[in-house]
């Protein structure tokens, strides 16, 4: 769902950057009185593993799309809405400077359609109320039904309303190629599809960590006698490795099939399916010159576009691109945490 620069125009696009801006301010804010010095590692690591799985695009099947984790549900579970807001954005940051992977116009927008709603609106509206409600009654069972219900409403939800903000940005941005009524009608449904997959995905993650340290999940107590399985140490290790190999290696195996957004914008005619808008992907949408100035900052700053070599699509550079990247997540991030003063207050168990 990253967003071309060309989809936006410049007012739009600014006014976005200064949403997502003023939350991040809000969150940094509020975690400069966190004194849980075991989200540091545990926010590097998640955010590595969030990258990874953003460069693998699974198959819709049936439709000629695919679509790839966006990873907010999960961080926000894991670190709280503030953190997991903070760490969306150095992964879309990242993608965006270093991988060409969405417009750097479109930052601010893209940020609030794949982070805000994950981190904040899934955190306070499905995840913490489902954690909270007796419905599945007592004990680690019905823990585990909440834990798969959040998960699986959450990434449904939530990317359900960043696709409508797609829509309603491009058509406040003035693009008349995007008729508002069409427009929705492609994107809801497939990324309705979308998000069940990263739902079942969420879930898994969650699930390992609930059994190994159950306290790392944000709304559930530790009940008397429920001991950790595994040591903060072993868990942030195993989440590490994981990372590497699916940033490193599952990444290979990635849908060539165009994303939701892709797909709703130029169809995917050359495999048989439907054209949908039909756009024609040289020439679309808007030129603007800060678009192009964009651009340009990106051209320069991209050393992997593409998630590839610049000189060459061999596999090695999809494989070199998730581990760099993944590093490079999770460097800035427990950067990010340093200077910030965040998790200051104590010292990891």
């Amino acid at each position: 769902m990253h967003m071309a620069d060309a989809l936006l125009a410049p007012a739009v696009a600014a006014t976005m950057y200064a949403a997502s801006g003023t939350v991040a301010g809000i969150s940094i804010h509020k975690l400069k009185k966190d004194d849980e010095p075991q989200k540091l590692p545990v926010m590097a690591v998640t955010a590595a593993l969030v990258f990874a799985g953003q460069m693998i695009n699974y198959t819709i099947p049936g439709t000629g799309s695919s679509g790839h984790m966006c990873g907010g549900m999960l961080l926000s579970a894991l670190l709280g809405p503030q953190a997991g807001f903070l760490s969306m954005i150095v992964i879309l940051a990242i993608q965006c400077l270093f991988f060409a992977d969405g417009g750097l116009m479109a930052l601010g927008a893209n940020i609030w359609n794949m982070a805000f709603y994950g981190c904040f609106v899934g955190y306070y509206l499905i995840w913490r109320p489902i954690m909270q409600i007796q419905w599945f009654g007592e004990g680690k069972s019905a823990q585990r039904t909440r834990i798969v219900a959040a998960s699986i409403i959450g990434c449904v939800v939530t990317l359900q309303l960043g696709a409508f903000s797609v829509v309603l940005e491009t058509s406040l941005s003035g693009i008349t190629e995007l008729p508002f009524g069409a427009f929705v009608a492609l994107m809801q449904p497939i990324h309705l599809a979308i998000g069940l997959v990263e739902g079942l995905i969420t879930t898994a993650v969650l699930l390992f960590v609930y059994e190994s340290r159950p306290e790392l999940l944000q709304c559930i107590p530790v009940v008397g006698g429920e001991s950790s399985k595994r040591s903060l140490k072993a868990v942030i290790a195993i989440l590490a490795v994981v990372a590497l190999v699916v940033g490193g290696g599952l990444s290979l195996l990635a849908s060539s099939n165009p994303d939701g957004l892709e797909w709703a914008l130029f169809g995917n005619a050359e495999k048989g399916y439907a054209e949908n808008m039909g756009l024609d992907e040289e020439s679309f949408g808007l030129s603007s010159k800060a678009a192009d100035t964009a651009g340009a900052i990106q051209e320069k700053t991209s050393f992997l576009p593409d998630y590839a070599f610049a000189d060459n699509d061999t596999a090695v550079g999809t494989t070199v691109s998730g581990i760099v990247g993944s590093a490079m997540v999770a460097g800035v991030a427990i950067l990010i945490c340093l200077l910030g003063g965040f998790f200051r207050k104590k010292k990891i168990p």
